[in-house]
């Protein structure tokens, strides 16, 4: 974990796609930090698990759907009185090429990464307005910018990301609220599936050699929902060892 200089008291939080992987070591690093923090998942017992080895809060939800999304945000401001930041971590692949892809390969990817970052986004902006103040990180990828063999159904998602975070951006600074995107490269469940031979192939590309740790993903997020960073909005922050150079 990088050393913390920010302090998050008195803030809460809800992460995305948070049982494990980087939305697990953004819980840790905001309940370090001292914010409350809640994390959602679609795998109930696993936030519960992950939840209970942070002495966070955990929430099973699915984020493609409005009503789970409209609980989890009131439940947040229910036992806090508020919500100040929101970290919209949750996807899923579906990989496969786009002549073999299905209509629900095609749907659920972009339900759960674009649709759950919208429901998000758009729930929480009351309390933000109320407030006069807001904290969004979305994660997209290289891919949304750049596209993938077998994966038109993520590249378009994560390209939905960075528009629905740029328009965001420039509907919200008039209320405080801030709105910016990180896209990894980071070691997770998705990259360990990756077969050794073209694992080395990709860490060859990269400049720094390594993927990073899902704890640096933390850092640079909890950096983007700082009080330091509060004049950053509309922008896609490449934590990516120089990847997308």
């Amino acid at each position: 974990m990088p050393n913390l200089n920010y302090d998050f008291t008195g803030r809460t939080v809800i992460i995305t796609g948070a049982a494990q992987g980087i939305g697990l070591e953004v819980g840790r690093f905001f309940q370090s930090a001292g914010a409350a923090t809640f994390l959602v998942d679609y795998d109930g017992e696993a936030v519960q698990a992950a939840a209970a080895q942070l002495g966070a809060t955990g929430i099973r939800a699915d984020v493609s759907n409005t009503d789970d999304v409209e609980r989890a945000v009131k439940a947040a401001v229910e036992a806090t009185g508020r919500i100040d930041i929101i970290v919209n971590n949750a996807g899923i692949l579906r990989d496969t090429v786009l002549w073999k892809m299905t209509d629900e390969d095609w749907e659920q990817v972009l339900a759960i990464h674009a649709g759950g970052t919208f429901k998000f986004t758009r729930a929480a902006v009351p309390y933000f307005r109320e407030q006069n103040f807001g904290r969004i990180v979305n994660v997209t990828s290289y891919t949304g910018l750049h596209g993938n063999t077998g994966q038109a159904n993520y590249a378009t998602a994560k390209a939905g990301i960075i528009g629905l975070t740029k328009t965001s951006a420039k509907e919200l600074a008039r209320f405080g609220v801030t709105v910016n995107a990180i896209s990894p490269n980071a070691k997770t469940r998705m990259v360990a599936s990756i077969p050794d031979d073209k694992m080395a192939y990709l860490v060859a590309q990269i400049p720094m050699g390594r993927f990073a740790e899902a704890e640096e993903m933390a850092a640079a997020i909890g950096f983007l929902a700082s009080d330091e960073a509060g004049y950053i909005t509309g922008t896609v922050l490449p934590v990516d060892g120089g990847i997308s150079m």
